[in-house]
Formats: structure tokens, C-alpha cells, sequence
């Protein structure tokens, strides 16, 4: 036999021990798998057997009613007792069920909640909290005793919790009741809603579009009517983006302001990037009333860590002028026709209701967004997450990011040199996966991020303003594809690394118009991400034909702009739905340090405010 041949038969022979090495250690994972599964469909028949005995003591019950209601009306109702805690929790038990089997939204169901609800019925009036008897959905990281906590990991399955996680906690103790748990992306580092365990979650307002992630399972039941107030987590945009993609509301709160103990992770002790919760609604005023019941005193009893801050309703209330900082475009990634379009029609209706609009530039974008915070999260190289995934099945929507991270030190680098040139950005995304290596360095990282908020909190001050205006991320992009255009998500991105709170907020829809200008999208590198962006942001590229979307317009014809801590914003943005496609959304990032606010607080820490 020829020596060439003898080595290509020893190479061709290590490739498969190292195939069949890698199925043995995927085999525990697999054979999890179908027994999730398995729990899941027995569960849902659960939740299907409870609405029925719901439903038979009241046979007329009409739900169209009762899932039209916003929060503060269903609420009041159920007080009052014009509402009974069983019809209500019965409509949405079979709306969340009709989502489900339209989208794949649901991973488990909250068998506790019937129990709950019959605990609510012996409560004196006096003893009801500000949630009593809603029913709420939690993202799947959400620890519920007796439950799974897998953010899509097979290695977390048959692991259940062995208690509530504190905000679980304190929203029963405020009377609502958690019904089931939403699906998100395998290890939450995604922007796509899809795992190796309970499958691909759809777009509703356009089947083959994506979600968004990772708190997309509830976006898509918000956007359907399956939910009236959820939890999510953001890390880099995951409330945000299914809020976006979904045409439906979401806060990222500032970091320890909500307590984040009880909520599974994959990957714990990196800290250059805040991960929070936060609610997720259909309206703002729903993520008013939420904040409301969470900042309690019960909140900084179960987690002494969190300060005790009540929402303060004297700056709710307020309605002076503000000075909202307006920023169209970060210089990173060119925001598409819609959303350039959305946001200059905000600014002009913030004008006409009093508030004067001042153009914001963003410091070192570039910087930001690659350095700190692509960098924070990979600082250990991604070995904490490749760690998580061994021996786990790898969903198709990581498995660029995985590819990447799975390199050879020395290759990464080589491949960034390749690219400098050519794709500037991905070269960037090579060198900051290499992590940091040294403690030192990542100590440094650390203060790089402390210096940049600084950076930026001076140039907001220097301005005097209240409020920032910013894009989201739009339209929602094609299942699948999320990982192909990260480079567009720079204006989320940006506040997990400064760690400011930051909504988003239905504002228009895209047009006829819109579309064609599309076509001539660039982008500011005119690289891969930006083709991708282009491509995959099409309304109509993923339609069949002569189909119309349905919209995810909020009830009633104004969405105000309210966050907790600071001063509201007129009803002015008004919904303009066409057939095209869902609604696209508008941040609003809110410094805590800024302008006349301050004469409000009684405290300037930014970490401590909402």
C-alpha cells in the first residue's frame, strides 16, 4: 500500500472515532430530549383539560371581551368582581392554546395556577395586590417551583427548580398568576427563537418570518392576544427585538433594579454586559402597572440586593416640557427606510406637542459595539458557552456562532488579518472572540466599559436632556437569518453595555414605499451584514403571494411613551397600520442623571434607577 494512502486511511479513520466520539457524548443529551417533549404534550393537555372545566361552569362565556380589555380595566374588573377570576384565566388558557398551535410558542404549563386562583378567591378586598387574578406568562428561564429552567439546553432538563425565583415570587404575592412558560433560542444568545428541544417559534403576523429573541415566545402571544403582561430577559436586545419584530411593547430595565435571582442562565459570572428582566405587554400603561406591582417592598425583603425604590408617581405624573435627545442613525448600522421614516415622524410629533428635540451623536459606536460589548460577552473566549453546549445537540441557529468560537486561537487571528479589509466588521467579531486571556486584561475591559458610560453620560449632560430618541432594529427579518445581520442590532446592543434602561413602542408600519426604497439599501460598510440586512428585511420576500399581514396594532388610535422614574410623553405617537406588515418600533433610552429629572430624585446612581 502507498504511504499517501496509508495516511489518508488513518485521517479518514480519526474523522470517524471523532464523529462517532462526538454522538456518544450527544447521546445523554438525545435521550433527554424525547422526554421533554413527551412532558410537554402531556402538559398542554393539562392546560387543555383545566379550560374545559373552566368553560363548564360558564358554558355562554364570550372571551372576545375579556381579551380586549387593557391591564388597568381587566384589573379594576376583577376587583370589583364584574369578572370572575375563572373566566378570565379560562380565555386566555384557550387563546395562549390557539397561539401555540399556530406558532409554537409554549414550552410547559404552570399546573399551580388553578391552585393559585382558588388561594385569590379567599382574599378579603382589602388583601388584593395590584395584579389580582391576571393571568401572566414567563420566559422559560423564569425558575417556577417544580419546573424546568432548560434555556433550550438538554443539560438542564429533568433539573427542576426547587423554588420560585424572586420576581415569581413577588408577583403572586401581588395577585398574578403565571400560566405557562415561553420558548426561547438555545442558550439565550441568539436572536432567533428556536432550540434543539421544543422546535422553531413563527412569526405570527407573517409565518416565515422570525420572532425575535430570546424573550420571542412571548412577543408572539402578545402579538396574538395569548397574553396581556409577561416577563422577559435582555442581555443584548432580547426583549427588545421580539417587542420589535412582534409590533408589541418591551422594557429593559437598568440592572439591579429588578432582581435577577431565580432566572436560569447559561452563562454566569460575565458581567461587561448587564443582563435584566424586564415586562413585556400589548401598551405601555401595562408596563406602568407591572413596575408598579414589582417595585415592592416585597422585592428587597426576598432579594436584598435589589435597593428598595418605589415607583415614584410624582414624576409619572409630571408633565413639564422635556429635552429629548434625537438620534436617527448610530453611524454603524444605517437604520432601513421605515424606521428613518418612523423616526422622523416622532420627532416632528414630540415638536408639535411642546417638547423640543435635539440632535445626540453616539460616541465611538464602533467601539462600543465591537470592543465592549461583542467583546464583554466573549471575554472568556466563549469557553463558558461551548462548555454549557458539550455534548448537547447544537440548534441551526447557533451554529455560526459556535463555528466561530470553536476555532483554533491562532486561526481566529489569521482570519481577522484575512478579513481587515474585505469585511471589517466580522474581522472585528474573529479578534473580540479570542477573549481577553489575562486577568489583568480583563480587569481592563471592565474599566474600558466604566470610562464609556462616563463618556457618554458627559455628552448627554452637555446637552441637558431628559430622554433619548433612537431606532430599533426592523423590519423583522427571515427565520433563520438573525445570525447573519448581528452587525444591524447596534442600536440594542449599545444600552446593555451602558446599562441604561430602554423601551420600545409600536410607533408605524411599513409601506408600499417603504419596500421599493428598500431596494436601494447600502448600509454604511456595504459588507456582508448590510446585503444581509437588505435581504432579509424584505416585508414581501417571505409572503406568499396576494397574502395580507396581519397587523400588531395596540387597541385604541395613541401609544404614550411612559417609563417608571421619569417624566411621560404625551399621547402623540399614533399607529398608522397598512396591509404591508407588523409594527415597527421606536427606543427610548432614558439617562437617569439628566436635565431638570434630577430635581425629582432623590437619588442620581444610575445603577439604582429604573
Amino acid at each position: 500500500m502507498m504511504p499517501g494512502v496509508a495516511w489518508l486511511l488513518v485521517l479518514l479513520l480519526l474523522a470517524l472515532l471523532g464523529a462517532a466520539l462526538r454522538s456518544w457524548q450527544r447521546a445523554p443529551a438525545r435521550s433527554k430530549i424525547p422526554r421533554a417533549q413527551k412532558r410537554r404534550v402531556e402538559a398542554l393537555q393539562r392546560m387543555e383539560a383545566l379550560a374545559r372545566r373552566l368553560r363548564e361552569q360558564e358554558p355562554s362565556l364570550d372571551p372576545r371581551p375579556i381579551l380586549e380589555l387593557p391591564l388597568d380595566r381587566l384589573v379594576q374588573k376583577l376587583r370589583d368582581e364584574e369578572l370572575s377570576l375563572e373566566s378570565v384565566l379560562c380565555s386566555y388558557l384557550e387563546e395562549a392554546l390557539k397561539v401555540h398551535q399556530e406558532v409554537n410558542c409554549l414550552t410547559d404549563f404552570l399546573d399551580e395556577c388553578e391552585e393559585q386562583l382558588q388561594a385569590l378567591k379567599k382574599l378579603k378586598k382589602t388583601e388584593r395586590g395590584l395584579l389580582y387574578g391576571v393571568p401572566i406568562t414567563l420566559k422559560d428561564p423564569y425558575n417556577c417551583k417544580g419546573h424546568d429552567s432548560t434555556c433550550g439546553l438538554a443539560q438542564f432538563l429533568e433539573k427542576p427548580a426547587a423554588k420560585d425565583g424572586v420576581i415569581v415570587k413577588v408577583l403572586k404575592a401581588q395577585g398574578a398568576i403565571p400560566f405557562v412558560k415561553t420558548n426561547i433560542p438555545q442558550t439565550l444568545f441568539s436572536a432567533e427563537c428556536s432550540n434543539p428541544i421544543y422546535g422553531q417559534t413563527l412569526n405570527p403576523l407573517r409565518l416565515k418570518k422570525s420572532p425575535g429573541g430570546s424573550s420571542g415566545g412571548e412577543g408572539v402571544l402578545f402579538a396574538q392576544g395569548g397574553s396581556i403582561l409577561g416577563m422577559g430577559t435582555d442581555t443584548g436586545g432580547s426583549i427588545r427585538i421580539p417587542a420589535s419584530f412582534c409590533g408589541v411593547c418591551g422594557l429593559r430595565t437598568t440592572g439591579y433594579r429588578l432582581s435577577y435571582s431565580g432566572v436560569a442562565s447559561a452563562i454566569k459570572g460575565q458581567k461587561s454586559v448587564t443582563s435584566v428582566a424586564g415586562p413585556m405587554a400589548r401598551d405601555v400603561e401595562s408596563l406602568v402597572l407591572c413596575l408598579r406591582a414589582l417595585l415592592s417592598e416585597d422585592m428587597h425583603r426576598l432579594d436584598p440586593t435589589v435597593p428598595f425604590m418605589p415607583f415614584r408617581e410624582e414624576i409619572y405624573s409630571s408633565n413639564q416640557p422635556l429635552r429629548i435627545g434625537y438620534c436617527e442613525s448610530d453611524g454603524f448600522t444605517q437604520p432601513s427606510p421605515s424606521m428613518a421614516r418612523a423616526m422622523r415622524l416622532t420627532s416632528r410629533l414630540l415638536q408639535d406637542a411642546g417638547h423640543q428635540v435635539i440632535p445626540f451623536s453616539i460616541p465611538r459606536i464602533e467601539y462600543a459595539v465591537k470592543h465592549l460589548f461583542v467583546g464583554g460577552l466573549f471575554a472568556d473566549g466563549g469557553a463558558t458557552l461551548l462548555e454549557k453546549l458539550e455534548g448537547d445537540i447544537v440548534d441551526p441557529c447557533m451554529k455560526t456562532m459556535i463555528n466561530q468560537l470553536r476555532l483554533p486561537d491562532l486561526l481566529k487571528c489569521f482570519l481577522a488579518w484575512i478579513l481587515k479589509y474585505i469585511e471589517p466588521r466580522a474581522s472585528q467579531n474573529l479578534e473580540e472572540m479570542r477573549g481577553v486571556r489575562t486577568p489583568k486584561k480583563l480587569w481592563e475591559r471592565h474599566n474600558a466599559v466604566e470610562e464609556y458610560r462616563q463618556e457618554f453620560i458627559a455628552r448627554w449632560r452637555s446637552l441637558d436632556l431628559d430622554v433619548l430618541l433612537t431606532p430599533a432594529v426592523d423590519p423583522a427579518f427571515d427565520v433563520g437569518y438573525s445570525g447573519k445581520a448581528l452587525d444591524s442590532f447596534s442600536y440594542l446592543h449599545l444600552y446593555n453595555v451602558l446599562n441604561f434602561p430602554i423601551g420600545v413602542v409600536r410607533v408605524t408600519s411599513v409601506t408600499p414605499q417603504d419596500e421599493e426604497d428598500l431596494a436601494f439599501y447600502k448600509g454604511y460598510y456595504g459588507d456582508s451584514s448590510d446585503t444581509y440586512f437588505r435581504e432579509v428585511s424584505s416585508p414581501l420576500r417571505a409572503s406568499p403571494p396576494g397574502a395580507q399581514a396581519r397587523t400588531g396594532s395596540p387597541s385604541g388610535s395613541g401609544v404614550r411613551l411612559v417609563m417608571p422614574g421619569v417624566h411621560p410623553l404625551s399621547p402623540l405617537l399614533w399607529s398608522h397600520p397598512t396591509s404591508e406588515d407588523s409594527g415597527f418600533e421606536l427606543q427610548v433610552s432614558l439617562c437617569p442623571c439628566s436635565g431638570r429629572l434630577q430635581n425629582h430624585r432623590s437619588s442620581c446612581h444610575f445603577r439604582r434607577e429604573g
